[in-house]
């Protein structure tokens, strides 16, 4: 049964040994804090504003488009994802989840007390999101629709006219959707408008830790209507109260170079992107939908047993992926591409050759 009070998968992220040739993470690498354009002048330890420091609101609107009022500061995204729940749910309401999907979010669910269910993004269909599955799933008890997009952890994005249309469906029981988009910009110019511009039934949440490499800045927020927003600033003072002012400066400085930063990750991830095309290709042993975008993979692993691929990978070849069973798929991997080529390179070379042992 899942722990209610942790996640299992944060917890074997954070306790697994190190491995060589680590494609566990999620994100881009570590942004240095000597590529942002601060000095220590520009850093003060005091002086955050009561809910959110008032340049840093202003800088995440102007970049969503959206006016400060409906933007809301979190510790991270995994933060504004519990913040958009915990003003939505109350103890014994029911909150539908894609699956497969990002395991935190069905844990913090039914930590608030909910009922979790569950409706498809199916891999024989890309993992598309398919507004028949939440049509079939949603009931009247229904609060909140929850979505990853791009979805974590297999990357495919989320078609605006299908979000439309659970929009929709959401409304007619009173729900809302909520679309959690840390990875959403990984798409670049391409990306479209955040999903809280679908209408009032929409809240998104985001951060600057998985595209741009800004975890340790813990910088995340939700968009949400105003009085919504003002009770996810209520349930603030219960959290964290105030924010980290220097983070908050850094948050800042961030902003204000935020495309030069994705262009690093853009970069990066490019070059990934192509390697791990041409090893799915050279391995019929993992069934995958040609990569695209985003900065993780989840291949099906067509022969042998996953966890003892995971474990052979370890033992025998340094290296390390995701166990598909953290997201309720145990048959899959998830492979991410935020390290550097070389890195890369040589683990998904350690993977090829588990995969041979094994078959």
């Amino acid at each position: 049964m899942m722990d209610v009070h942790g996640s299992e998968y944060l917890r074997w992220a954070k306790t697994r040994g190190p491995a060589r040739f680590d494609l566990t993470s999620s994100g881009v690498p570590y942004l240095p804090l000597r590529e942002l354009p601060v000095v220590l002048d520009d850093l003060e330890i005091s002086g955050t504003g009561a809910y959110g420091w008032a340049p840093l609101q202003q800088a995440i609107a102007d970049r969503y488009r959206v006016d400060a009022s409906c933007v809301v500061a979190a510790m991270g995204a995994s933060m504004a994802n519990h913040l958009a729940l915990a003003a939505l749910v109350q103890p014994g309401a029911e909150v539908l989840i894609e699956h497969p999907t990002y395991e935190p979010l069905i844990t913090v669910a039914r930590y608030l007390g909910a009922e979790v269910r569950h409706f498809a993004r199916r891999a024989e269909d890309g993992f598309r999101l398919d507004p028949a599955e939440v049509e079939r799933a949603i009931t009247p008890r229904t609060r909140a629709v929850v979505i990853t997009d791009l979805h974590n952890p297999s990357s495919a994005p989320a078609d605006r006219d299908a979000l439309r249309e659970i929009g929709a469906l959401a409304g007619r029981v009173g729900a809302r959707v909520i679309v959690d988009e840390v990875y959403l910009d990984s798409l670049w110019e391409s990306a479209p408008r955040t999903a809280f511009h679908l209408g009032p039934t929409f809240i998104s949440t985001n951060s600057l830790t998985k595209v741009y490499g800004l975890n340790g800045l813990r910088c995340g927020w939700v968009l949400a209507a105003p009085e919504l927003a003002g009770r996810m600033w209520r349930l603030t003072e219960l959290f964290n109260n105030i924010g980290v002012h220097a983070a908050e400066r850094l948050s800042l400085a961030a902003f204000q170079d935020l495309d030069a930063i994705a262009a690093r990750s853009r970069n990066l991830l490019d070059a990934n992107r192509a390697a791990l095309n041409a090893f799915y290709a050279a391995h019929p042993q993992l069934q995958a939908m040609e990569h695209a975008h985003g900065t993780v993979s989840f291949p099906r692993v067509t022969g042998g047993d996953v966890d003892a691929l995971c474990a052979l990978l370890i033992d025998r070849y340094e290296t390390a992926v995701v166990p598909g069973r953290f997201f309720g798929m145990p048959e899959h991997v998830r492979i991410g591409l935020g390290v550097d080529p070389a890195t890369l390179a040589e683990g998904l070379d350690r993977l090829g050759r588990a995969l041979d042992a094994l078959s």
